[in-house]
């Protein structure tokens, strides 16, 4: 006998259910929509990582706010701008040995954000340990007077106790936190077989953070029907998985972002189908894994696949989701900053060069076109004119040396790539990065989407103004599919290797020699 999912698992909306196929709205056999009370497969969920990080911060906070109170009780010993830098590299010394001892005991485990650990025991061993070994190197013995070990007292003291009160206010907070499904990461599974009910049934159960976004599959017949999953309950009877949607559901849910994780759950004898639905899926900005057995064709040579598990499932990881943890904060900061501060160092210039456009040739000062942004979502980029005419339909004709259509002060501003300056008003309003894949018209990105077989993956991140592959020499017109493999490969080396440090490189190159090229038309 076939038994229904349990009213446990998660439920879908009427607008899902319309999408995989389903008159959510009709009576028979349809199953009747519906909507977890608390938990979101919309939201943007929060990083376990960052959460973490920020709980080790708060407790170096308590140990460098404790070093405060015998500040305020006793006054510094001795003079404070002599002694000051001693008892500062005192403080940083205890809080580095506190996070590594409390790390140890495992009180930064992000596996515990709805119960994270107080423990005032391990708590008080870390900072014992952590003073000792700070009195042991000398840095307070530098410091003369009786004064000094009843401030080390007091200091330590109130240490543990405002490392203990901020523990006890994170618990609290990231509890509620992760009861609204702050830390949920949402999986999505392709296929209707018994591998995708045993993901499906794993996923499903309570207080795992794992939230089901729903089951995909284009088998004929398949969508809104149900599947044997092979697994038995504890009645002895076999539950079904629900088919909630095809591939193009599954990518259009992608490209909205309400997927962290997909799961290709097909059976051995799909191998070659599992790789090619692979191929296609790493455009996507999630997380990409298959089950292990099919761990051979879509395994690039010289790759570094990495092998994971969910519950019952092992996973053969195909690729990460790029800019996750601190890395989607470090880039958005940046921008910020960069383009903030490029833009009032430009103003002047700015000016200048909007008056020698109108001067030279009638026409607005800008031009606006469509291009495709995150996940294909299109954007007005904005660029200065360059030419008499404003192509931005399905026919877009890329400049070539000499080009009639450039005006004179085009020419120099294309050159130059004055002409971008306007796109910093695109990174603050959050569209564009000020590093990343160049945006390409939206009817060269179809062109080259169906000749080069993974030109779609450069829209996992924001497009930039610059990038890897324009200072490496690939900029300009992409007149043949060699000219644009080499930009796309440029761009996905980028997106595969981002840091910091690659978009400072970037950044310096463009400044000291990225600029000119003569390629540039």
């Amino acid at each position: 006998m076939v038994m229904p999912r349990s009213a446990s698992g998660l439920m879908f909306t009427e607008a899902v259910a319309t999408e995989a196929g389903i008159d959510a709205g009709k009576g028979g056999n349809a199953p009747a929509p519906y909507s977890p009370p608390l938990r979101s497969i919309h939201h943007r969920p929060r990083s376990r990582r960052v959460a973490i990080d920020l709980v080790g911060g708060l407790d170096c906070a308590g140990i460098v706010g404790g070093g405060l109170v015998p500040f305020y009780l006793f006054g510094a010993p001795g003079s404070f701008l002599a002694q000051g830098p001693i008892l500062l590299q005192g403080a940083l010394m205890t809080c580095l040995l506190t996070y590594l001892c409390l790390r140890h005991f495992g009180m930064y485990d992000t596996t515990r954000l709805d119960d994270l650990p107080v423990n005032p025991e391990r708590v008080i061993a870390a900072l014992a340990i952590a003073f000792i070994a700070t009195l042991g190197l000398g840095i307070p013995a530098q410091i003369a007077g009786a004064q000094m070990w009843p401030w080390i007292g007091h200091w330590a003291a109130s240490s543990i106790i405002l490392v203990l009160a901020g523990r006890g206010l994170a618990r609290e907070t990231l509890r509620a936190m992760s009861r609204a499904g702050a830390f949920d990461t949402r999986i999505a599974v392709y296929g209707s077989g018994a591998l995708a009910g045993r993901i499906a049934a794993h996923v499903e159960q309570k207080n795992n953070d794992l939230r089901l976004v729903g089951i995909f599959d284009d088998r004929t017949g398949a969508r809104g029907q149900t599947a044997q999953t092979g697994q038995t309950g504890q009645t002895g009877q076999e539950q079904i998985a629900r088919i909630d949607g095809s591939f193009d559901a599954l990518m259009r849910r992608g490209r909205r972002g309400e997927i962290d994780q997909i799961i290709i759950a097909l059976p051995q004898s799909a191998e070659h189908r599992t790789a090619e639905l692979a191929r296609r899926l790493e455009q996507l900005p999630v997380s990409l894994h298959v089950v292990t057995h099919l761990a051979s064709d879509y395994i690039q040579k010289n790759s570094s696949h990495k092998v994971s598990s969910l519950g019952p499932i092992g996973l053969l990881d195909i690729k990460k989701k790029p800019l996750s943890d601190w890395g989607r904060h470090v880039k958005a900061t940046e921008d910020f900053i960069f383009a903030g501060l490029i833009l009032v160092l430009i103003m002047p210039v700015l000016a200048i060069v909007a008056i020698a456009i109108k001067l030279d040739s009638p026409g607005p000062v800008l031009f606006r076109q469509r291009r495709h942004g995150l996940n294909r979502r299109v954007i007005e980029v904005l660029k200065f004119r360059t030419m008499r005419v404003m192509e931005n339909g399905n026919v877009v004709t890329q400049a070539t040396e000499n080009d009639p259509r450039v005006t004179r002060v085009g020419n120099f501003l294309r050159r130059t790539s004055l002409d971008e300056l306007p796109q910093f008003i695109n990174v603050l309003r959050g569209e564009m990065s000020v590093i990343g894949p160049r945006p390409h018209a939206l009817v060269h990105d179809d062109l080259y989407g169906d000749m080069l077989e993974h030109y779609a993956n450069r829209h996992k991140v924001k497009p930039g103004i610059t990038g890897w592959a324009q200072v490496n020499g690939f900029r300009g017109p992409t007149d043949t599919a060699d000219k644009m493999r080499a930009r796309v490969d440029h761009d996905l080396t980028y997106i595969d290797n981002w840091s910091l440090w690659l978009d400072l490189k970037i950044l310096a190159m463009t400044i000291f020699g990225g600029f000119r090229g003569k390629n540039a038309f």
